[in-house]
C-alpha cells in the first residue's frame, strides 16, 4: 500500500506540483527568515501589517493573562468566552449586522454552514473560481442542482436563475478572488438575489480590511447591504490573528449555531485570540493611512509590471498575480528571486486552472516604496536570465 502512495508522490513531484514546508525562523514581516536567511517577502495575507503590531500582541497577552490558553470545549458547551461574545457583538455593530457567529477558520465557517443552509431541494449557483472552502461546503450539502457560472459572469447566472425550478436559491461567490485578485460583481448579484428570490454567500476573506470604509470590506465598498446576503470573512488574512465569522440576519445566525457542526464540534478559539482579534479589527477600522499606503503600493507595482512588459492582472486589491502559465517555469522563476532574496509564491493548480500557474504578489502595508522597486529590479533580472 504504501508503494502506492510513494508513486502518486513521485509522479506528483514530476508534475511540478509538490509544495515544501519551509519553517518561518521568527514573526510574519515584510521580511521572513528561512534557514537563518532574510527574504523580502511577497507571499503573506498579512495585507495591513498586523500580524505583530505591539498592540495586537499586547492584546493577546492581556487575553492570556485572563483566560488563560485554550477555549477548554466547544462554544455550546463552555468555550464560549466573554471575549468571544464582546467580538461578535462589536463586528455585528461595525458592519451593521444582525448577529455574527465566529469559527475557528474560514474553511470550517464553510464546511459548517453551507450544508445547513443547502439541502436536497436547494440549487446552488457557484462562481468558477471560488475558494476551495466553499466548493468543498457544496460538497458535503450535495444539493439538488448546482450551476457552475463562468467567473464574474452575472449574465449567464441571471440566465440560469430564470430557468432553475427550485425555490430554495444560494449564489455562492468570494468577494475578492484570492488567486486573482479582482472583486465579484457584487451589486449585479445583489440585484440577481432580489429578482429571483435567492440568497447569497459572500466570502471575503481577501475583502476585509482592504477594500471599502473603514476596511469593511468588498460588500461596502460595492454598496451592497441586503437582508438577503450572508457575510462571511476570516481574520487570517488583514486583521493579523486567526478565526472567522459569518454575519447576517439574527434568526438565520442562531440557526446556524444550533446546527452548523464544525461550530458544535470544535473547540472554540482560545480567548486570547478572540482579545487580539478585537484590537487588530479597531486598528483595521481606524487607520485607514495603512489601506491608502496599500494601494499606491499596488499602483507602484502595476505601474513598473508595465515597463517591464510583463502582464500582471489588474488589481485593486493586495493580490497582484503575473501568470507565467506552465509549472515549471513558474518554479523556476520563484526559485530564482528566492536566489535574490525574494520569496514570491509559485502557484500551480489545483490551487489555479491548468495552463494558468502564476506568481502570486501579495502587499502589505508594512512593505514600503523601496521594497517594490526591489522586487521589480529582482523581476527583470530574473526573467532577462529566463529570456
Amino acid at each position: 500500500m504504501m508503494n502506492v502512495y510513494a508513486a502518486r508522490l513521485q509522479d506528483w513531484q514530476r508534475q511540478g506540483l509538490e509544495r515544501p514546508h519551509r519553517p518561518v525562523q521568527g514573526p510574519q514581516g515584510p521580511t521572513l527568515s528561512v534557514d537563518d536567511r532574510a527574504y523580502l517577502a511577497f507571499c503573506s495575507n498579512d495585507y495591513l501589517g498586523l500580524a505583530n503590531d505591539p498592540r495586537v500582541c499586547a492584546a493577546a497577552q492581556k487575553g492570556l493573562e485572563q483566560y488563560g490558553i485554550g477555549a477548554g470545549a466547544s462554544a455550546l458547551v463552555c468555550g464560549y468566552s466573554a471575549a468571544q461574545a464582546e467580538l461578535e457583538a462589536w463586528i455585528a455593530h461595525w458592519l451593521d449586522l444582525e448577529r455574527v457567529l465566529l469559527f475557528s477558520s474560514g474553511y470550517l465557517a464553510h464546511l459548517g454552514v453551507i450544508p445547513v443552509l443547502v439541502d436536497g431541494e436547494s440549487a446552488v449557483f457557484s462562481d468558477a473560481l471560488n475558494h476551495a472552502s466553499l466548493i468543498d461546503g457544496v460538497r458535503l450539502a450535495r444539493p439538488a442542482q448546482l450551476t457552475l457560472y463562468p467567473h464574474g459572469d452575472w449574465e449567464f447566472l441571471e440566465e440560469a436563475l430564470r430557468r432553475c425550478p427550485l425555490e430554495q436559491r444560494w449564489i455562492l461567490t468570494d468577494g475578492v478572488f484570492s488567486m486573482d485578485g479582482d472583486v465579484a460583481p457584487l451589486r449585479e448579484l445583489e440585484r440577481l438575489a432580489e429578482q429571483y428570490g435567492a440568497w447569497v454567500l459572500v466570502d471575503d476573506a481577501h475583502g476585509l480590511g482592504v477594500l471599502g470604509p473603514q476596511g469593511k470590506g468588498s460588500l461596502a465598498a460595492c454598496g451592497v447591504s441586503s437582508a438577503r446576503v450572508l457575510h462571511m470573512a476570516t481574520f487570517g488574512k488583514a486583521v493579523g490573528t486567526a478565526g472567522a465569522f459569518v454575519g447576517g440576519a439574527a434568526p438565520l445566525i442562531d440557526w446556524l449555531a444550533q446546527r452548523a457542526r464544525t461550530h458544535m464540534f470544535s473547540t472554540a478559539l482560545p480567548p486570547l485570540v478572540q482579545a487580539a482579534t478585537r484590537v487588530a479589527l479597531e486598528c483595521v477600522a481606524l487607520e485607514e493611512f495603512r489601506r491608502t499606503h496599500l494601494a499606491r503600493l499596488g499602483e507602484q507595482l502595476d505601474a513598473g509590471l508595465q515597463a517591464l512588459g510583463l502582464k500582471g492582472l489588474p488589481s485593486c486589491t493586495a493580490i497582484h498575480p503575473l501568470i507565467l502559465g506552465e509549472n515549471r517555469r513558474v518554479m523556476a522563476v520563484s526559485d530564482r528571486l528566492r536566489e535574490e532574496g525574494l520569496w514570491v509564491a509559485a502557484i500551480r493548480p489545483p490551487s489555479v486552472p491548468e495552463g494558468t500557474a502564476r506568481l502570486r504578489i501579495s502587499l502589505s502595508a508594512a512593505h514600503s516604496v523601496a521594497h517594490i522597486d526591489q522586487l521589480l529590479e529582482g523581476l527583470e533580472k530574473v526573467m532577462g536570465v529566463e529570456a
